[in-house]
């Protein structure tokens, strides 16, 4: 991975872009561009359609941030649920290595009772029958205190090791259970973002669900728009690379002193051409499969599920969530976006992409939506957080 990273902070067709059916697309609009009619206030006093629109564009983006910190909780649920079983695994062989060693004890004990001392001495030579008899008693007694010295150093020990291990075990066991806690918060409030979401929606006459159709029918074009002129501008910029003299120069003169260089800085390229290649394919593959918050496929995915999965099947391995993504490769320029790179949106970096070219990408967008190919340029400009190159 390079050493730019950023901090942590179907239905019908418009403009070239897959997009649900007008119903679908109605209730699960996220639309950032209003009409003027639309935004005043209803005389009975009921939310405006730009209103109703904000708020559920609000709630959705709640949710899907929410989501990365389910994500998130739940990769670190895991992990440390791994842990706490290593540990008490350990914990148990250790507590039987001492049981082993206190049995250990107790039959040097029983021993020395059944000999009736534990050190030889002068009385013991007294009343021996004979001079050998006595140090006969004496080597078996210096043998069985000394492995008896043995066996409660061994003891002393593995006891001190195995408190530690409990005490380990224990604080791991109480951190597990307050991820556990995040996970389960980061739950709810997903759930509830989207319940008021549906709520809000539900209200909405069959009238007003048309024009918020017509809303995202129109917002769709205008990203379309914006997405042809990104990429009429990446297209201007590679000519004119390719046909600046100095550049052409500079890049003979490079070739005929370092064609190594070169040719290494070529075969980078093909290689990353290669593996993009075979993620947008699995990407491709996965368009129409609905959004699901916290999923990883096959089935269904949600936005850094599907990034995730994609590269995967290039054979590069992504965390989890957008979080960390993020830093996962080389930041690079909107306008020198390639084919398989991943695009982030928003400030607090909720939301990928995958970069398919002219301005496009395909994506999992939010809740009651589909995987599909949408312009970068579908919320704004403005969202867009930054493109970051993987591999």
């Amino acid at each position: 991975m390079a050493s730019h990273r950023k901090s942590r902070p179907s239905g019908a067709r418009a403009a070239g872009i897959r997009t649900p059916a007008l119903a679908t697309a109605a209730l699960t609009s996220v639309a950032l561009l209003s009409q003027t009619a639309d935004a005043a206030p209803a005389p009975d006093g009921k939310p405006s359609l730009e209103e109703v629109e904000k708020k559920v564009d609000d709630l959705y983006r709640q949710a899907e941030s929410a989501t990365e910190k389910y994500n998130a909780a739940k990769e670190r649920t895991t992990k440390q649920r791994k842990r706490v079983d290593t540990l008490l695994d350990d914990v148990a062989r250790r507590t039987q290595k001492l049981n082993s060693a206190r049995e250990e004890l107790g039959s040097f004990a029983a021993a020395q009772y059944r000999s009736g001392a534990s050190t030889p001495d002068t009385a013991t030579f007294l009343l021996s029958d004979t001079p050998q008899d006595y140090f006969d008693q004496t080597q078996l007694m210096s043998r069985l205190t000394s492995r008896q010295k043995g066996a409660v150093d061994d003891y002393v020990t593995e006891q001190s090791a195995t408190m530690k291990k409990r005490q380990e075990a224990t604080r791991s066991l109480e951190t597990l259970t307050e991820t556990q806690s995040d996970l389960h918060t980061a739950k709810a409030t997903v759930q509830q973002k989207l319940s008021a979401a549906r709520a809000m929606l539900s209200k909405l006459t069959a009238e007003e669900k048309a024009r918020l159709a017509e809303i995202e029918r129109k917002k769709q074009e205008a990203a379309a728009e914006k997405a042809a002129e990104l990429a009429k501008q990446q297209k201007a910029e590679q000519a004119a690379r390719q046909d600046t003299p100095d550049s052409s120069s500079s890049s003979s003169s490079s070739a005929s002193s370092s064609p190594s260089a070169s040719s290494s800085s070529s075969a980078s390229g093909d290689a990353y051409s290669v593996k993009a290649g075979k993620a947008l394919a699995f990407a491709r593959a996965q368009v129409g499969k609905p959004y699901v918050w916290g999923a990883t496929g096959p089935g269904s995915y949600d936005c850094s599920g599907l990034t995730q999965a994609a590269w995967k099947a290039a054979g590069v391995t992504l965390p989890r969530t957008t979080y960390d993504q993020v830093n996962a490769g080389t930041t690079v320029p909107l306008a020198d976006a390639r084919p398989g790179d991943l695009i982030f949106f928003y400030d607090d970096v909720t939301h990928v992409g995958l970069y398919i070219g002219n301005g496009m990408m395909i994506h999992a967008p939010k809740p009651g939506a589909y995987v599909r190919e949408e312009s970068v340029y579908y919320g704004g400009e403005s969202i867009i957080h930054s493109v970051v190159r993987p591999a």
